[in-house]
């Protein structure tokens, strides 16, 4: 495996974009981060013949960019309808509708959740991310993955010790 083909290189460039957002507590400068990650990751999983991903990865960062401007469940349902229709259309593989599910999920969590909720959501979508990485072979995606999974629990233990804090006020 080359480890600085212009695959993982992209890889890495959206490793670096992922973990900046998660590191966030401000829902809007998160999903503004995770929609230019989206376009980064979606190049990688082109470059890697992962076209499941890819597409998935596509959507979502119009997905998550729209999620900013508004709060529509047309858009949220259009959205799932379009990560539906790749996976239809391009998921050979069981693992292949691992982004698929993922993103659908984040969709929902993105047009209807925030704060807490919306992070325990994206938690759990990372860790889906995280296995279609490893069977891709996607260096950067596992390591993208496992730091966001790390940064998102970090900023949800630092979100729930301030209502913590905020409550015994």
């Amino acid at each position: 495996m080359d480890y600085f083909s212009p695959a993982q290189c992209a890889g890495y460039v959206a490793l670096v974009l992922g973990v900046g957002a998660f590191l966030n507590r401000d829902d809007k400068r998160m999903k503004l981060l995770l929609s230019v990650e989206s376009v980064v990751y979606g190049a990688h999983y082109f470059m890697l013949g992962n076209l499941a991903a890819a597409g998935s990865a596509a959507i979502s960062a119009g997905r998550t960019y729209l999620s900013i401007k508004t709060r529509s469940l047309w858009l949220a349902a259009m959205a799932i309808v379009l990560n539906l229709g790749v996976g239809l259309k391009i998921a050979a593989t069981g693992f292949a509708w691992l982004p698929i599910i993922a993103s659908c999920a984040a969709t929902i969590a993105f047009f209807t959740l925030d704060g807490m909720k919306l992070r325990l959501v994206l938690l759990t979508t990372t860790l889906m991310w995280l296995v279609n990485g490893y069977f891709s072979r996607s260096i950067g995606g596992v390591v993208l993955e496992s730091l966001i999974a790390t940064a998102n629990a970090t900023t949800l233990v630092r979100m729930g010790l301030e209502r913590t804090r905020a409550n015994a006020d």
